[in-house]
């Protein structure tokens, strides 16, 4: 199988069952325009994040990782009219083009966007008590993975579904030996899910037109 194929495949399952989308087609334009890097989730990918925030009935969202809000939007379309998003980016610019598009797309109101570190934004948002939320995608830097989920179960509470993007690597995830520091981050993600008597996870392998890559899934018992 080649990733024309995939690709091909991937279009056709969007044009059969995501309707036409304006303002999601305006996001990935706007973000390419201001440079931003290509890496946003494939609109399969975003509409699954979508609808496994609906069926979880999640109220309140945590993303770590903004980029320019594509998969910002899709989980906001996803909250009920008192839901809430908070969603973590250390890029200024990333921030700035992210907060246009959400306000584009009518969320301005629902999605805060906290700007720094994202270890240092989970802390804080601890610190202060935030309520626990019921949805949480991960997908920012790499080596830190295994931080941010632990910032997550701080966040958490029994039925809490956590995401975590691009876990798969082209297949390196299973080289234990590899230099890549985004690697051994996946793998000690790996490592800490499956020794925390708190979370039930698996994992899926993915191809589509961002290559061959997956996703962790796991729920707070």
């Amino acid at each position: 199988m080649s990733q024309e194929i995939w690709t091909a495949v991937e279009r056709y399952f969007a044009q059969s069952l995501i309707a036409a989308d304006p303002i999601q087609e305006e996001t990935l334009r706007t973000n390419a325009g201001s440079g931003l890097p290509g890496i946003d989730v494939a609109p399969s990918e975003g509409k699954f994040l979508h609808l496994l925030a609906k069926i979880r009935g999640a109220r309140r969202i945590l993303e770590i990782g903004t980029l320019g809000g594509y998969s910002t939007i899709w989980l906001a379309r996803a909250l009920p009219a008192d839901g809430s998003l908070v969603t973590l980016e250390v890029d200024p610019k990333h921030a700035e083009v992210a907060a246009a598009n959400i306000g584009r797309a009518g969320f301005s109101s629902v999605v805060e966007i906290r700007l720094g570190a994202a270890l240092e934004s989970l802390a804080n948002l601890a610190a202060e008590g935030a309520a626990p939320f019921d949805f949480v995608f991960i997908d920012a830097d790499k080596p830190n993975n295994s931080g941010y989920l632990e910032g997550a179960l701080r966040l958490s509470r029994p039925g809490t579904v956590i995401v975590v993007d691009n876990v798969v690597r082209d297949g390196e995830v299973v080289d234990a030996e590899s230099g890549d520091a985004r690697v051994q981050g996946v793998r000690r993600l790996f490592a800490r899910m499956a020794g925390d008597a708190r979370l039930d996870a698996t994992a899926l392998q993915t191809v589509g037109s961002k290559g061959y890559d997956g996703f962790a899934l796991a729920v707070v018992r």
